[in-house]
């Protein structure tokens, strides 16, 4: 017969927030998926989807946690990019078949400052048709 202390240790166990940091590569349902096969438990979700090109913090939910998620997807987000200036490609991210190139040596750090500036804020775009969205 399984104790009250072990039933509740798996319990606890089973339920809360993983703060994850994502790698390059992994697509968030990889993540909820090796986190459900590790814990056999089938309750586990994401609260915000991250690119697999991206790598940053995913917070995981699991077991009645995942009742949190809706509150956890609207907090402040910053982003940190790294650029590749001159290409265009089919995908608009460096996964993508290059279609063409000019030479980025006119931008100054000042134009990106400024195209930068307006990212901040509430943000409503339509995702790219490569999207992880």
């Amino acid at each position: 017969m399984t104790s009250v202390t072990t039933m509740l240790d798996q319990r606890v166990s089973q339920e809360g927030v993983l703060v994850v940091h994502k790698e390059a590569g992994w697509t968030s349902h990889d993540v909820v998926a090796k986190v459900r096969a590790l814990l056999k438990e089938s309750k586990v979700g994401h609260a915000g989807t991250l690119d697999p090109s991206a790598t940053g913090v995913l917070p995981i939910l699991v077991g009645r946690a995942t009742r949190i998620a809706e509150y956890l997807v609207d907090w402040d987000k910053e982003y940190r990019a790294q650029l590749r200036l001159g290409e265009t490609t089919d995908t608009q991210d460096v996964t993508g078949r290059l279609l063409a190139r000019s030479d980025p040596r006119g931008i100054t750090e000042g134009d990106l400052q400024a195209v930068l500036t307006g990212f901040r804020g509430i943000q409503r775009q339509l995702p790219p048709m490569y999207s992880a969205v």
